[in-house]
């Protein structure tokens, strides 16, 4: 396949007609709409109307039929939106070295230089020789597409004329040359994008689709990358966004759903589609590799998948997948409910030993799923979200880790958490709207460290912290939403809510070294102590914020060994539902209404 032939000439360069590429580029784009159309009503009707009104087994077998269904159409599209940004970026290309050509031959004619079919430029007499004062003879100039890397020939033309030749002649080879090459490059993608035969679209198929994008992104670039404003604000991501057509917007979401997916400032919808897309073309990416990292990231992929495809109940919040990609130790984020269309927004910064694995695609995003679902009982213009945009520390230890993590990934997390903030804030359709910062154990770290950054976290009116380790700062008002906007739950029970001061744990080594005695001694040294790791205790009554009850959760040491589950408890309405009622409150704006209990 060539767009341009087997022998590129000048000639053949400049007759060469890239509005039918684009002609057929729309074509492309055509199907590929089609393709997203019948996708989207089968997952939004066919499939919701099948299972409300249909029971037994052979209701089942067609649901999972149309779920199949579902993604080959999503397949196409995919496929499609990768045709239809390769023919547009060859034919950007390809105009690119019509001008250069075009400008070659417009300095040809104006010269009076003739330009042969195989690119040489013959040029008149001109000058006066030395000798006998006569014009110096014309000549004939060959081109060399790459002028830089010719060594000099030692001889000088000193006809004028030559010179203006021999730069005609580059121009033209270097145009040919370089579009000869573009050919080249663009034929051996469009080759490769070819589905298998076949009514199933197999993840072997995704993986091929994963290796297309990348082949087309990294051919697009010039053609698209550039525009993608990646050191912008949220509000002039926004922006960008709305002024661009809508064959623009189609093409940035076929060729780079990973970046517009994640970027901030993007609306909702606009997020939730490119991520979806880019789900699949992840877990076509880790397929098959073998290795346990990848293993790990593509069972929470998956686990993420079901959710998403899954048929919502009644009154259960609609899923919105804000964010997903694969470095570090994974990123995710999920939205039960439209944050843009929300008066109330939450999202919640999950902590230690947190990364993208089942256990976060089951528990991390139920947790975030409950407090939507409590929230929404309140005000039903409620989202919440679990967001995992950065790396947590990671330690099979636990505790022990989290007693000697540093701050520097609740720095990095706390700039990514705020950048997200602003963009949930640039996108929401109301004027004022009730957002919620929401730190769990590290993540609280990371949620006080986004409010040290740049005045705070935009638009955010309250923060909750439950199992914190201590927030970088000793007082609630210097989180900057006000004391009686910071809300604490500490569970008597969870040890990391205990975590000693650093002051502490030194004299607390000394004192196991001397025995029982010696721990007595740090206590009677440090009564009423209110510092933890990351600073003072938020439970405290020096921190100054407002303490909801929660249930003490159950023993330290349970069943004969140690236990972490007083930890884990807050978001649930089943285990402690005193917990996830008050924080449910606070998210649907009635955190004045919320009990308080007394101060540690």
């Amino acid at each position: 396949m060539s767009a341009l032939g087997s022998t590129l000439t000048w000639t053949k360069l400049r007759e060469v007609r890239c509005a039918e590429l684009e002609e057929a580029a729309d074509g492309w784009g055509r199907a590929g709409n089609r393709a997203d159309a019948a996708r989207d009503r089968i997952d939004t009707q066919l499939v919701d109307d099948l299972r409300r009104t249909q029971r037994g087994e052979a209701a089942r077998a067609a649901v999972r039929r149309l779920r199949r269904l579902s993604k080959n159409f999503q397949y196409i599209h995919t496929e499609c939106g990768l045709l239809r940004t390769t023919l547009n970026s060859l034919a950007h290309e390809v105009k690119a070295q019509q001008r250069v050509l075009q400008g070659a031959l417009d300095d040809a004619a104006a010269l009076k230089f003739t330009v042969h079919p195989d690119g040489s430029v013959t040029y008149p007499a001109a000058g006066e020789g030395l000798v006998d004062g006569k014009p110096l003879a014309g000549g004939r100039a060959s081109g060399v597409p790459n002028p830089d890397l010719a060594g000099p020939s030692g001889l000088i033309a000193p006809n004028p004329n030559a010179a203006k030749a021999q730069d005609i002649a580059d121009r033209v080879a270097r145009a040919v040359r370089t579009a000869a090459d573009v050919d080249w490059r663009y034929a051996k993608i469009l080759r490769a994008l070819r589905a298998e035969d076949g009514l199933d679209v197999p993840a072997a198929t995704w993986t091929d689709a994963a290796g297309d994008a990348a082949a087309v992104r990294q051919a697009a670039s010039g053609y698209l990358k550039q525009g993608i404003p990646h050191d912008a604000s949220p509000a002039e991501r926004k922006a960008w966004w709305e002024g661009l057509t809508d064959e623009q917007r189609e093409e940035y979401l076929a060729v780079y759903p990973d970046q517009i997916g994640n970027l901030d400032g993007i609306p909702a919808l606009v997020r939730d589609a490119a991520n979806r897309d880019n789900l699949q073309l992840l877990m076509g990416k880790l397929e098959g590799r073998g290795d346990e990292d990848s293993e790990t990231k593509l069972a929470a992929l998956r686990e993420i998948d079901r959710q998403l495809q899954a048929v919502r109940g009644p009154g259960e919040p609609p899923m919105y997948l804000l964010g997903i990609g694969d470095q570090g130790n994974g990123r995710a984020i999920v939205s039960y409910g439209n944050p843009d269309t929300s008066r109330n927004v939450a999202a919640y910064v999950p902590g230690l030993n947190t990364s993208l694995d089942e256990g976060f695609a089951k528990g991390d995003l139920k947790r975030a799923r409950d407090t939507a679902a409590a929230a929404r009982e309140i005000d039903h213009s409620t989202a919440a979200i679990a967001w995992l945009g950065y790396d947590a520390p990671q330690s099979p230890d636990g505790l022990s880790s989290l007693a000697v993590a540093s701050t520097e990934r609740a720095e990095i997390g706390g700039r990514a958490f705020r950048g997200f903030m602003s963009g949930l804030a640039a996108s929401n359709d109301h004027s004022d709207p009730h957002m919620t910062a929401i730190g769990h154990s590290y993540g609280s770290r990371t949620v006080g460290a986004a409010t040290q950054q740049g005045g705070g976290i935009p638009e955010v009116d309250d923060i909750v912290l439950v199992g914190s380790p201590g927030v970088g700062v000793d007082r609630a008002e210097d989180l900057g939403v006000g004391r009686d906007h910071v809300f604490v739950g500490a569970a008597d029970n969870d040890v990391v809510t205990r975590l000693p001061s650093k002051g502490q744990a030194v004299l607390a080594a000394a004192g196991h070294a001397l025995g029982p005695a010696g721990s007595l001694a740090v206590d009677v040294v440090h009564p009423g102590d209110d510092g933890l790791w990351f600073g003072r205790d938020p439970a405290s009554e020096g921190f100054g914020a407002r303490r909801f009850p929660v249930d003490s959760g159950p023993p330290l040491i349970h069943l004969g060994r140690p236990s972490m589950d007083a930890h884990s408890q807050y978001f649930d309405p089943e285990l402690d539902s005193a917990s996830a009622d008050s924080v449910a409150m606070v998210v649907a704006g009635r955190g004045h209404q919320v009990k308080q209990e007394s101060a540690r």
